[in-house]
């Protein structure tokens, strides 16, 4: 019990960035009642134990059913900077010193939301949370792949006048069935906008799909990319080209990914020498924030605590920061490491 908790502490407490994580997987079932509540939005969940126990997934789409149903009582820009805010508490208490926030406006727009809404909610949080937490921040915008991509090119137009606030843009949402490729226009547009791209691929996906991430969308990191491993020579790639993977550990075991923890291939890619980055994606469903996955796969695979730190470093790497504020984070973890 001792060692356990004494990992428990370093897991929390090692500097470390979050690379892979959903602002609206972030939504707690209280604050979710308690918003619906304040803007007067029915739920079909009778109390607080009843939504939890409805977070008993079979697979990626099981989720998202409930992550959209969720999302439908976010309304005004308080609402989004009280789920950021909420998040950030949580971040900053796991030793998370950058964040790069992924949000779906798509989700919001198609329901009346206006985008600035969304996006001023989300900053005004993130703002404040470097301010008074001293974590630096970057904003992804993520387009719903399960949507055609005119929808997508639409949502980029609408995002123009906000691009600066930006640090990038993603595809996430259903992944079988809606390859990358679909896809090529919008992320076309975004790098000639000087933003970065990343896409989830590879999670329920095929290896293919990280082809078509790497090849056609021409990102910078994989977000998931779990079934890389399938692929020796896509693993050599990957290693070769130092592209980093967002690996969420307690996301891919609860949407039945993999049957347990103790199966994952993140050790695996790791030991191939791929740059892994560990994640919480969707906590508030998935059952863990950060320091929880850390933690749950050192026990579940047998990692040591030199392997956890490589992890963090290897998420400053992959982070979208200057050079210089990547070597002032590494320099906190190898402080910390040493004690």
């Amino acid at each position: 019990m001792r060692s356990t908790e004494s990992l428990r502490d370093f897991c929390q407490g090692l500097p470390k960035a979050e690379l892979h994580l959903h602002i609206e997987g972030t939504f707690e079932p209280e604050l979710l009642f308690a918003i619906a509540a304040r803007n007067g939005v029915p739920l079909r969940f009778p109390t607080v134990e009843a939504l939890r126990e409805a977070y008993a997934f079979t697979d990626l789409q099981s989720f998202l059913d409930i992550y959209y149903e969720g999302a439908g009582v976010l309304l005004h820009e308080a609402d989004f900077f009280d789920l950021t805010w909420a998040y950030l508490l949580r971040a900053a208490a796991d030793g998370v010193r950058h964040v790069e926030i992924f949000f779906d406006p798509q989700t919001h727009t198609d329901r009346g939301v206006p985008f600035a809404t969304v996006l001023d909610g989300i900053e005004r949080a993130l703002k404040r949370g470097e301010d008074e937490l001293g974590v630096s921040y970057g904003i992804i915008l993520c387009f719903l792949r399960h949507l055609p991509e005119d929808a997508a090119l639409a949502t980029f137009e609408e995002a123009r006048p906000h691009l600066h606030r930006l640090v990038g843009v993603g595809l996430d949402s259903s992944e079988v069935g809606f390859p990358p490729s679909g896809f090529q226009r919008v992320f076309a547009l975004a790098r000639e906008a000087g933003l970065h791209v990343v896409a989830h691929a590879g999670e329920e996906g095929p290896p293919a799909y990280v082809y078509e991430a790497l090849d056609l969308l021409r990102v910078e990191r994989v977000d998931h990319g779990v079934r890389s491993i399938e692929d020796p020579a896509l693993v050599r790639r990957l290693v070769e080209g130092r592209i980093p993977l967002t690996v969420c550990p307690l996301s891919n075991t609860a949407l039945k990914v993999f049957g347990h923890l103790r199966d994952h291939t993140l050790a695996g890619l790791h030991e191939a020498g791929v740059v892994v980055t560990l994640n919480s994606d969707d906590p508030a469903y998935f059952g863990g924030y950060i320091a929880q996955n850390f933690l749950e796969t050192a026990v579940a695979l047998g990692l040591d605590r030199a392997t956890l730190a490589t992890f963090a470093r290897n998420s400053f790497e992959a982070a979208f920061l200057p050079e210089a504020r990547k070597r002032e984070l590494m320099a906190e973890v190898d402080a910390f490491v040493a004690g």
